[in-house]
C-alpha cells in the first residue's frame, strides 16, 4: 500500500483533493509499497533550497528530491522522496495560465511525483513529451483538474 503525507508550512489548507491525484499517479505508474512527502512552502524557502541544491538563486514552483536511484526494495517499502511546492508561485502560475489553483497544484504534484520516479523532461523532446502526456492523463481524469 502506498502512503504519503502533505506538510502545509504556509497554512494553505486547500489540498485535500491531492489524495486522489497522488493515488491515480502512483497507480498509473504501477507503484506499490511506496512513501512520499509533499511540502507546501513559500518562495523564500524554495529559493534557498534551489540555490543550495541546484546552484540557482531564484524561486521556482516545484523541487523534487528522490531518495532512491532504482526500484530494488531493500525493505518492503520504497522511499520515493520529497516534493516541495511554492504556494505563492503556484497561485501566480494558476492566474498566468488561466486555470484554477486546484489544477495548478495538481499539475505540480504529478510533475514532482514523476520526477521522483525518474522522469526528466530536461533530457530532450521525447522525454518531455512522454512526461507531459502522463501529467495530462492524470489531470484529465478528474473534473476539477481537466483542461478546459
Amino acid at each position: 500500500m502506498n502512503s504519503f503525507v502533505v506538510i502545509d508550512e504556509v497554512g494553505y489548507k486547500k489540498y485535500k483533493f491531492l489524495k486522489k491525484i497522488i493515488k491515480r499517479t502512483l497507480k498509473m505508474e504501477k507503484v506499490k509499497n511506496a512513501e512520499l512527502a509533499i511540502i507546501l512552502t513559500d518562495d523564500a524557502k524554495i529559493q534557498d533550497m534551489n540555490k543550495q541544491y541546484r546552484g540557482i538563486d531564484k524561486t521556482t514552483d516545484v523541487l523534487s528530491f528522490a531518495f532512491e536511484d532504482n526500484e530494488k526494495l531493500r525493505y518492503n517499502i520504497r522511499q520515493l522522496g520529497e516534493i516541495y511546492i511554492s504556494i505563492p508561485r503556484m497561485k501566480v502560475q494558476a492566474q498566468e495560465y488561466g486555470h484554477s489553483e486546484i489544477r495548478e497544484l495538481s499539475f505540480l504534484t504529478v510533475h514532482g511525483i514523476l520526477h521522483l520516479l525518474g522522469y526528466d523532461h530536461t533530457l530532450g523532446e521525447a522525454e518531455e513529451k512522454e512526461m507531459f502526456a502522463k501529467q495530462e492523463l492524470v489531470l484529465n481524469g478528474f473534473r476539477k483538474t481537466k483542461r478546459k
